[in-house]
């Protein structure tokens, strides 16, 4: 007792803080985001109900917070509104991270009004849905930091004027961007970033039939860019010809002027252009076994200084690859993709980054593991077999996520589909058998985040988080 005692004591006389869970909601005491933005401290967690949360706009100054919607997206939808003349949410504490949260509609006299204005450091996205605002995504210049962004759609951002995009990315040290998807942006870039060094891996990026951005990625000052295992796809109606730009504004950045493209699908719909526009001074371009599909100049601008090009597969109509359907962007390989199938070349590493693909792009911004089926086939898929016929576009669905611990897990009838369940440190902690189509089972665990893994027997894998929420 007289141990307790003691410990309470030193706790209450160090003055340290136990974090604290804040719940927000239509049924709650506190109503709107907003009203808890000001009360929290480092470390508490923001849990908001999943809702509509009109006009509603606020400034996060505490550090290490944990901002969530449970139950579904919660939509801070601005009706125009900003905090700050800057964004719905500014995000001016460090280690914030962010989850299920919809941002739409903000607009501010100087048209660059965003979802998200980050201002702090090591600041994560994941899980949300931002569109309609003057920009998705809007970074200022803060060091060091790490800006992660995955499993997140942004569609339709952009005020029009070219200037303001899907997200844009100011001078930070580096950028993860992955399982995303970018589509649509209003006349901007779909992803502009000014990072040091920029991983963006595995995304979806296009415009599709009426989408008017510019390019698909921007990099306007260097640095050290990995391309990987993108679907790129430019529609006929985009702005800019290009759709991957690299140092088009001045190397400004301190880091390898390096791209390093390996195993995307980049296809051009529009009459003409250029796959890739480089400006003097970068120093290496690594492209190995991308498919480079429809008209245009593979490179323009200035070629690198060092060109490191191998097993790329170029031809200008789409029809030659033997897509899935690519007139519904489905550019999986079939059993028709022979320029395609087993005609790649390990791409080795780089600064110890191995540039092999692992994963792929999994509609919409999801992802799974990338199967091993001979050697390496060239693009953002690889093609697999089922017993000897060809692998269909397979589709994963697990809902509600956030659960109550009931799930619905939807899968292909004809495969034979485990899904298990991890904690946050790595172990395996459930099993469940899948035997037909829609599989409901139950998940006796304790509130929290949990990871997913859906395997089926040709090792093809599908992963994701779990939040649990009574």
């Amino acid at each position: 007792m007289k141990t307790i005692i003691t410990l309470l004591l030193f706790v209450l006389c160090s003055g340290l803080s136990i974090a604290k869970t804040w719940k927000v909601g239509t049924s709650r005491t506190y109503k709107l985001p907003s009203q808890v933005a000001t009360l929290v401290s480092q470390g508490d967690t923001v849990e908001i109900d999943a809702g509509v949360y009109s006009s509603d706009v606020a400034k996060w100054t505490a550090n290490n917070l944990v901002i969530k919607g449970v139950g579904g997206l919660a939509h801070l939808k601005s009706n125009g509104n900003a905090s700050g003349g800057k964004g719905i949410w500014v995000i001016a504490g460090h280690g914030v991270k962010i989850e299920y949260i919809e941002f739409s509609e903000c607009a501010v006299p100087d048209h660059n009004g965003a979802g998200i204005r980050i201002e702090g450091k090591n600041i994560s996205i994941s899980y949300c849905y931002f569109h309609h605002n003057e920009n998705g995504i809007l970074a200022g210049t803060v060091n060091p930091s790490t800006i992660i962004i995955e499993y997140t759609e942004f569609g339709f951002n952009g005020y029009g004027d070219g200037l303001t995009h899907n997200l844009y990315i100011n001078h930070v040290d580096t950028l993860i961007f992955r399982y995303n998807y970018s589509h649509h942006a209003m006349v901007g870039h779909e992803l502009k970033s000014r990072a040091n060094v920029n991983y963006i891996l595995y995304n979806r990026l296009s415009d599709e039939t009426n989408g008017t951005a510019s390019r698909n990625i921007d990099l306007p000052n260097g640095g050290t860019s990995y391309i990987i295992g993108n679907i790129i796809e430019q529609g006929p109606q985009t702005q800019n010809s290009n759709l991957i730009g690299y140092g088009l504004e001045g190397f400004t950045n301190t880091s390898a002027n390096e791209v390093y493209a390996i195993n995307n699908t980049i296809i051009n719909n529009r009459n003409g252009g250029s796959f890739f526009s480089f400006q003097a001074g970068t120093v290496l371009f690594k492209a190995f076994n991308n498919i480079i599909a429809g008209q245009g100049n593979f490179i323009t601008g200035t070629v690198p200084s060092n060109l490191d090009t191998a097993n790329n597969s170029i031809i200008t109509t789409l029809s030659s690859f033997g897509f899935a359907n690519s007139s519904n962007y489905d550019y999986h390989l079939t059993s028709s993709s022979k320029t395609c199938i087993n005609n790649g070349k390990y791409p080795g590493t780089a600064s110890s980054f191995k540039l092999n693909p692992t994963s792929e792009y999994l509609h919409s911004n999801k992802t799974m593991a990338r199967c091993v089926s001979g050697i390496l086939d060239i693009g953002a898929y690889e093609y697999c077999t089922l017993s000897q016929k060809e692998t269909p576009f397979i589709f994963y669905r697990l809902y509600p996520n956030p659960s109550n611990g009931k799930l619905t897990i939807e899968t292909p009838s004809s495969l034979n589909n485990t899904l298990e369940i991890y904690s946050v440190l790595g172990t395996l902690i459930g099993q469940y058998k899948l035997t037909k189509p829609q599989t409901e089972i139950q998940l006796n665990l304790e509130e929290g985040m949990y990871y997913y893994q859906i395997n089926n027997q040709d090792k093809m894998v599908i992963k994701g988080k779990i939040i649990l929420k009574y």
